[in-house]
């Protein structure tokens, strides 16, 4: 039986992350693989706070050879071999089901991440990504192992056995610590028979997706009204199609191919038949003749995966020697991309815990503190994500409630990288004092509301609410649901995070960014 310091169940990005820091902090470490890469995994979009998370880790924990993925521009430069997707925002269109002719602009909301495209975010390929990340762990010397069927954990004084085979033979692994990155309902999950809870406010939902060839690009169909040049191309981002009941991504990566997949509440998922895979994806193309279009030609080059229930949250987080990874430990749906942020988070505090605390009395009050703060961001994630379902079929509220999320986000990027992450120590600022509370109140009364006058309530109070967080601009209703990245904007609200005019030009120099230019790039 070999001994390690750290075991880490599942080699997705999160895993080999965890792995290489407790590496890089001295610790001995093993990171164990069900399946074999290259494989595909859901969640491909980052956002601007997960590059942020990536930096700031490959930093603080020197890894010369992820930190160039956190751009566009230095990951195409850097590893061009890597497929990656360009993210210069979120787009998001709204359809009425059945309904022909183009998506005009009061049916659409454009929101830009960044100015150009060499500071851009990325869509991360996972089998490309993953695949590297493992071969970075191995080579800080992390033990690797694939193809592991692990059956048990027993849990001890000195920490956790984990049993199992690998390819026919048995095997048997001690650690004195167990991070679990095998996602919702993983390893120890079920191995430790953990339970699960609700998550509030958030209705059943399922999933259906798979990558493509031949996939056209929106600007290249002429089914969206662009009256003048948008804020970026609109195809160069997380693409979000929203309809009554559910909602389509599409992500197009450097590789040719296309990620595309459809979330949906039960009722449609079972009215559509999603279970049935390609004949599904067939049908929910049939109702919305854009997205018909764009895939008329395209051809799947993977299985579809259906996933009946997306919503997981487990009853328990943490133990005396073991943790789950908030990927593990709960998921919402794609929507908005917050799994990358809510897990990047996560190992960012897990990772100051080993560093901090792994000889100390004060580890299992980290751990408890860990826990407490991964369900509560997932519980808020929850809460946004279920008053956007409410809305799917109202685009003004559901644009509304957006920016909510997008000045939370935007707000917490910008006082990240200006030092001062005490502002926003949580995601989607759902402790801070005013914002959080005030957030949540909007969010219940979306949930609920019914008709027009709600709407404009609902509409006027969640603008009232971004303002005094916001940094993007996005307070400006006369951009009409296009909000580019403008400079100007983050330096009229340099206040607001407690800094100086010449303290935002400083961050915004370091960033690459010539606060002095057009957002227009």
């Amino acid at each position: 039986m070999e001994r390690f310091d750290i075991a880490v169940v599942g080699s997705g990005f999160a895993g080999s992350l965890m792995a290489m820091i407790a590496r890089r902090v001295g610790l001995r470490a093993i990171l164990l693989e069900r399946g074999r890469h290259p494989r595909m995994a859901i969640g491909e979009s980052s956002t601007p706070l997960s590059n942020l998370l990536l930096e700031e880790l490959s930093d603080r924990y020197s890894f010369p050879g992820i930190r160039p993925l956190s751009k566009w521009g230095t990951w195409r430069r850097s590893r061009p071999d890597l497929a990656c997707g360009l993210k210069r925002g979120f787009s998001f269109f709204h359809h009425s089901v059945g309904g022909a002719g183009p998506i005009a602009h009061e049916n659409q909301l454009l929101v830009a991440a960044s100015p150009q495209d060499a500071i851009a975010d990325t869509h991360w390929y996972r089998a490309d990504f993953d695949a590297y990340l493992v071969g970075e762990a191995q080579g800080l010397g992390v033990v690797y192992l694939d193809e592991i069927e692990l059956s048990t954990a027993i849990e001890g004084k000195h920490g956790l056995r984990l049993i199992g085979s690998r390819k026919g033979r048995a095997i048997e692994i001690a650690a004195r610590f167990v991070v679990d990155a095998s996602g919702p309902h993983g390893f120890l999950h079920r191995a430790l028979g953990l339970g699960r809870r609700d998550l509030p406010q958030m209705p059943s939902n399922a999933a259906l997706y798979s990558h493509f060839s031949g996939a056209q690009r929106l600007e290249d169909l002429g089914g969206i009204v662009l009256e003048e040049a948008p804020p970026y191309p609109i195809d160069d981002a997380a693409v979000h199609h929203v309809f009554e009941g559910g909602w389509i991504w599409v992500l197009h990566f450097s590789n040719g191919l296309t990620s595309a997949g459809i979330a949906a509440t039960n009722a449609l998922a079972q009215e559509l038949r999603l279970a049935e895979g390609e004949q599904g994806w067939q049908r929910v193309l049939q109702r919305l003749p854009l997205l018909r279009d764009q895939f008329a030609h395209a051809t799947p080059v993977l299985p579809f995966r259906y996933i009946p229930q997306l919503g997981f949250r487990s009853s328990r987080i943490t133990g005396e020697r073991w943790a789950l990874l908030p990927s593990a430990s709960g998921f919402v749906d794609p929507l908005l991309s917050t799994g990358f942020p809510l897990t990047l988070l996560g190992v960012m505090r897990l990772a100051e815990i080993l560093e901090r605390n792994w000889e100390s009395p004060d580890f299992a009050n980290g751990l408890e503190e860990y826990a407490a703060r991964t369900d509560a961001e997932l519980t808020a994630t929850a809460r946004l994500i279920g008053a956007l379902y409410a809305n799917l079929g109202n685009f003004p509220v559901f644009s509304a409630l957006s920016l909510l999320y997008f000045a939370a986000a935007s707000y917490a990027e910008s006082a990240r990288r200006l030092g001062r992450p005490e502002l926003a120590s949580s995601f989607l600022l759902h402790d801070h004092p005013n914002f959080g509370p005030h957030c949540a109140r909007v969010l219940e009364q979306a949930r609920l509301a019914r008709g027009d006058a709600d709407s404009e309530a609902i509409i006027e109070e969640a603008f009232k609410v971004i303002e005094p967080i916001d940094v993007a601009g996005l307070s400006n209703r006369a951009r009409h649901g296009w909000y580019p990245v403008d400079a100007q904007d983050l330096l009229k609200a340099a206040h607001k995070m407690h800094a100086s005019r010449g303290e935002v030009l400083q961050m915004l120099k370091h960033c690459g960014f010539n606060a002095l230019t057009s957002s227009q790039a």
